[in-house]
């Protein structure tokens, strides 16, 4: 039992990774498939648009699902149309800039991926750069090539092309060899962006690292606990209503936040280095159920890239 409570934990403790283990080999897998199954490159003046189609679509759906599948997303904008101090307060108009470059970068890592595992791939790449007419490209690609490679470049793809199998099979090596080369400048420059921003939020960090590792802790529990109270008074409200329905009895009062502390309660986590509060809850409790103030000073909860409520 000991045994399996250790491997439990260490696999809890390394989600993360797991998580975008699992996103890179589901995204190897889909553009496989999307490669093998549905993709047809044209083989005409199309092949630009028709590449490009498939490289970036899937990247783009990709990317909006993950706004959608990001809880700080639906904390941010909810109710903003409404109220739109919530997402521009007052004397700190760049939170919501702050905040919302957070998720997108949240969100920036399943379209990289794609991306990544496209371009190394190159059959996207290689049908829509076949198909740009562009004559300085034409030029640099069909240097030292015969006449039949600007005529015939878009049939290099799908081997349809009368020119010296040679010569071919050179132009479509030299496709998928930029392709590859752009793949790895992709994925070594969202390495180096995300490097640099892991350091820039541990240096601008205002709690110690052992602060820190309490933090995520208790973020990790309330959240859990949150869940198993909405669970608990959600049962108990509907039981005390069904009930007092059937056999018309006068409801007893079971106690609820106020409108306004569902509000409080709702907003991203701001934190102050002159008070200890590790969420918004925690704010809320020690403080009492006012208004939070506007001022906020610069979140941290992106330090680990995991949801804090």
């Amino acid at each position: 039992m000991d045994g399996f409570q250790t491997i439990l934990k260490f696999f809890i403790n390394r989600r993360t990774a797991i998580g975008y283990s699992f996103m890179a080999l589901l995204t190897l897998g889909s553009e496989r498939v999307f490669s093998l199954v549905a993709f047809r490159c044209p083989c005409s003046n199309e092949n630009f648009r028709y590449g490009l189609v498939f490289l970036f679509s899937p990247a783009f759906v990709l990317l909006v699902i993950g706004y959608f599948l990001n809880s700080k997303t639906w904390k941010l904008f909810t109710g903003c149309w409404v109220n739109p101090r919530k997402i521009f307060p007052k004397g700190n108009i760049c939170h919501f800039f702050y905040m919302f470059g957070q998720i997108t970068l949240n969100a920036l890592v399943a379209p990289v991926m794609w991306l990544s595992v496209a371009l190394l791939n190159g059959t996207f790449y290689e049908c829509a750069m076949s198909g740009l007419r562009n004559p300085a490209y034409l030029d640099a690609v069909c240097r030292n090539k015969s006449v039949k490679c600007f005529e015939e470049l878009h049939k290099v793809a799908c081997g349809k092309s009368t020119m010296p199998f040679s010569e071919s099979e050179e132009l479509k090596l030299t496709l998928q060899a930029q392709s590859q080369i752009l793949g790895w400048c992709v994925i070594v420059t969202m390495a180096l962006l995300s490097l640099l921003t892991t350091c820039c939020a541990s240096c601008q960090s205002k709690v110690s690292h052992l602060q820190l590792k309490f933090w995520r802790v208790y973020a990790e529990k309330e959240k859990e606990q949150l869940e198993q109270t909405f669970q608990l008074y959600a049962t108990k409200l509907s039981e005390r209503n069904l009930k007092c329905f059937f056999e018309n009895k006068k409801p007893e009062v079971i106690p609820l936040p106020a409108f306004q502390a569902w509000e409080d309660a709702s907003q991203l986590y701001s934190f102050s280095s002159s008070q200890q509060h590790y969420s918004t809850i925690h704010r809320l409790v020690e403080e009492g159920q006012k208004e939070i103030n506007e001022e906020r000073e610069t979140t941290l909860d992106f330090v680990d890239r995991r949801e804090i409520p």
